[in-house]
This record gives structure tokens, sequence and C-alpha cells, in this order.
């Protein structure tokens, strides 16, 4: 029992000899681990109380920098106010002398002005004075004066406007007159080409263009012989079925003309037959001509007409002006002044007699430089015509003075017949080829589809694909196209280009 109780006392003692022991122990380490722990603490209070050094410097010099910034800026405020500060006291200064300078040069204006009043008045008393004495001297009173000035002065410039007026007409007529012959010259100029042809150009139609060979002949023998012979031009070229006659004799284009339908109906073409028969039809135009003449001067009941005058009568029938054949005109002409001399109780005879003369200078056989009006009158009088009709076929177109009533009367009818509705116009060859050549040339441009040519050539219509041209494009083309018509057509007037751009939409309902 008592080695029971003895293990359990030694039991015990062992269990709180080791607790005793543990309890040691844990409180040693609990100091170890205390002093570590202050030591650590220690080091982050150092690290910390250094972090926060150094932002504290740092932010102190971050003020510094921002606090030397505001006082610069702040320097510089205060000196910009202390110059504008000067520079307004110097302006006030300156306004309060110019104020005292204005102040100073009022009271002087005052002043001049009083002086000024007073010798206005005193002036017209003087002038009113200098009036009296006038009016005393001269016996007219103010209102009479100034009204006999004003009458001389408006008789003294009537004169001068009446003169300035002669002036300004006289220079009128002499720039008209400059004027008028320019605009007769560009006329002449734009028109000259078609007149030309007219006037120098016949067509001789063949039957087939196997024939031209045969007028040309070997080695171009035969046209040779017909020009020489003639004395015009042969062109054969590239127009189907016809030779051109180019010459400005007409009389020698119908002989040519003649002859060579002869050569062609008979087939013999060779030069000593080409020199046969252009004598032979010379001699038949010349009897022709004369037959003519004589004709119509029967027809018209014409009396005592020289022989050579008759002649040119005659030649008359050969020669047109524009389109209208010159021996019509002259017997139209010749019928219209016997009826307006009867219809004034004038002499029918002489007016039908002035009236067929009056071209006659047309057609002479040479070619002096004078005006066809005065010319005819020169042949009138070289052939023993009348004064009367002499000055009436030489002053139908205002080149000499009108001495009679004759004169106005053939210069009346001449318009009459020209003017006639159809008595002139273009050759129908020459009208045709212009209206083609218009729609060719409008059609080379790309994009154009179809052209018209309108309103006897005066208008172009062009219509082109509305898939190929904008409308931007069109406005070119327009003036493309007119400016080439302009470089290279001859044409009167004007020419209006119309480009047309349409779009069409088309459905079927079924």
């Amino acid at each position: 029992m008592t080695e029971v109780y003895w293990a359990m006392g030694a039991f015990a003692a062992g269990a709180l000899l080791a607790w005793f022991g543990a309890a040691f122990w844990g409180k040693y380490r609990y100091q170890v681990l205390l002093k570590e722990v202050e030591k650590e603490a220690e080091v982050m209070k150092k690290n910390k109380m250094l972090e926060v050094k150094e932002k504290y410097l740092h932010l102190k010099s971050e003020l510094e920098k921002q606090t030397s910034a505001r006082n610069t800026k702040i320097q510089s405020v205060e000196a910009k106010l202390k110059q504008r500060e000067l520079i307004f006291n110097q302006r006030q200064e300156e306004l309060q002398r110019k104020t005292a300078e204005v102040d100073a040069n009022k009271e002087n204006l005052n002043i001049q002005l009083q002086l000024i009043e007073k010798r206005k008045q005193d002036t017209e008393k003087l002038h009113q004075q200098e009036v009296a004495y006038l009016e005393t001297i001269s016996g007219l009173s103010a209102d009479e004066a100034r009204e006999r000035l004003t009458e001389s002065l408006k008789d003294e410039a009537k004169t001068n406007a009446a003169s300035y007026i002669n002036e300004i007409m006289e220079e009128a007529k002499m720039t008209a007159n400059k004027e008028a012959k320019k605009i007769v010259i560009k006329s002449i100029q734009r028109v000259a080409a078609e007149t030309a042809i007219e006037n120098s150009v016949t067509v001789f139609h063949l039957d087939s263009d196997e024939i031209k060979g045969r007028v040309i002949g070997r080695e171009g023998r035969n046209i040779r012989a017909l020009e020489a012979a003639t004395g015009i031009e042969f062109i054969v070229d590239d127009t189907p079925e016809a030779i051109i006659l180019s010459g400005f004799d007409p009389v020698r284009r119908e002989v040519a003309r003649l002859a060579l339908h002869q050569l062609v109906q008979d087939g013999r073409i060779h030069p000593a037959r080409i020199e046969e028969v252009v004598g032979k039809v010379r001699k038949q135009v010349e009897e022709e001509i004369v037959e003519t003449g004589k004709r119509t001067v029967i027809d018209l009941g014409i009396h005592g007409l020289h022989p050579e005058l008759t002649r040119m009568i005659g030649k008359m029938k050969y020669r047109s002006s524009y389109g209208q054949n010159l021996l019509q005109h002259a017997r139209e002409t010749a019928n219209l002044c016997a009826v307006m001399a009867s219809e004034l109780g004038l002499n029918p005879k002489k007016a039908r007699r002035a009236g067929l003369l009056h071209d006659i200078g047309k057609v002479p056989d040479d070619e002096p430089e004078l005006p066809h009006a005065v010319l005819g009158m020169k042949l009138c009088e070289k052939y023993k015509e009348k004064p009367d009709i002499s000055n009436a076929v030489g002053a139908h177109h205002d080149e000499v003075e009108m001495q009679t009533l004759l004169a106005p009367i053939v210069q009346v009818c001449d318009a009459i017949s020209g003017a006639r509705p159809g008595a002139r116009r273009e050759i129908v060859e020459a009208y045709i080829k212009r209206l083609n050549d218009l729609e060719q040339l409008a059609m080379t441009y790309p994009g154009v589809v179809k052209t018209y040519a309108i309103q006897a050539g005066r208008e172009l219509r062009v219509i082109v694909g509305a898939d190929k041209i904008d409308d931007k494009h069109t406005e070119n083309l327009s003036m493309e196209i007119a400016k080439k018509i302009q470089d290279e057509m001859t044409y009167p007037g004007q020419v209006k280009i119309t480009v047309i751009r349409e779009t069409r939409a088309v459905s079927y309902a079924k």
C-alpha cells in the first residue's frame, strides 16, 4: 500500500516538475520572442520615420517651387499693373492738356465767328449800297438786270449747243459710214464663198462615171484641150456622175457646157474635134445672145436701142444674182417701172427703158474698176441714151445724184423685184450639201447618236446617248461643235447648236 502511495507521490512529483519545466520554458521563449518583436518594431519605426522624412522633404521642395512660381507671377502682374497705371496717368495728363486746348480753341472760334458775322453784315451793307448805286447808274432794277443777263446767257448757250450738236452729227455720220462699210465687208467675207460658187460654177451631169475617163483623155490631153478652147476650168473629181465647170464668165461656161454636151452625145472626144465643136457652139451662143436681146426689146416695146446694148441685154440671160436670173430681173423691173410711172403720170416708155437697162453694167465685155451702176450709166452715155435714162441707171444704187423722177422709180422697182419671195435663193445642191456637212460634222463626236439640221440650216439638233455622255459634258459638246462649225464651214447668219440628252424608261403591261 505504501509503495502504491509512494509511486503515486513520485508520479505526482514528476508531473509537477514537468509542469514547472514547461512553464519556465514557455516564459523563456516568450521573452525571446518579445525581444525579437521589439527589435522588428524598432526597425519598422525607423524605416517609417525615414519615409515620412523623405515625403516631408519632397513636399517641402514642391511647395517651395510653387511658392516661388506664384511669387514670380505676382511680381509680373505687379509690374504690368504699374506700367498700365503709368500709361493711364500719361493719357489722363494728355487728355487734360487736349481738353484745355479745345477750350482755348473754342474761345478763339467763338471770337472768330463773331468777327465773321460782323464782316458779313458789313459786306451785306456794302452789297446793298453797290446794288443801289448800280441801279441808279444803269436805270435798271436788280430783277431786270438779272433777266437780261439770263436771256443773254440762254442765247449764248443755244448757239454753243447748236454748234456742238452739228459737230457731233458730222462726227457721227463719219463714224456711221466707217462702221457701215466694216459691216458690209464682214458680210461679204461671210457669204463670199457661196456667192462665188453660185456665180462661177456650172455642174454638168453625166449618165455614168465611165465617161469621165474619156473626157480626161490619154494623159489628160482632152481636158487640157477643152480648157484651152473654152477658157473654163474642168474639175473631174469624186463627185458621182458630174463634172464641174468653173469660171467667172457665164457665157464661156455656157459655151463649155453645150460643147461638152455635144461631145458626150457624139462620143468622139479628141483635141481636133473639141476645137471644132467649141467654135461652132460659140457662134451659136453669140447668135442666141443677139436673138434673146432682140426678142426682149420687142416684147417690152422698146425702140431705137443701140445694137450693142441689145447684145448686152441678151448676155443677161447667162448671168444670175443670188439665184435670180438677171434678164428675168431686168424684165420684171422694166414692167414695174412702167406701171409705177403710169400711176404717177410720167412717161411709161422711158421708165420701162430705164428699168431694162439699169443692170446693164453687170455684163460688160471688159472689166473696168467701176460699180455696175456707174458703168451702166457710162455705157448708156456711150451709146447715145438720153440723159434722164442714163441718170436713172447710174443713180439706182445712190452712186450718183438723182436728177429726175425716173431715178427713184428705178431704184424702188429694182428693190421690189429683188425682194420678191422666191426671187433669190441658194443653189439647191450647195444648200443640201451644207445641211449634210452640218450633220456629218456633228456625227464625228463620240456619244452622238443622231443629228438633224433644221430651220434651213440655222439650227442643228444633236441627240446623244444618255449612257455615254452626262449632263455636264453636253454643254462642252455644244461649244465644241459650234467652234468646229465656225472654223471649218462657211454659212450665212448664225447656226444654233442644241444638244439633247434624254433618259427613257419603257415598260410593257402584259
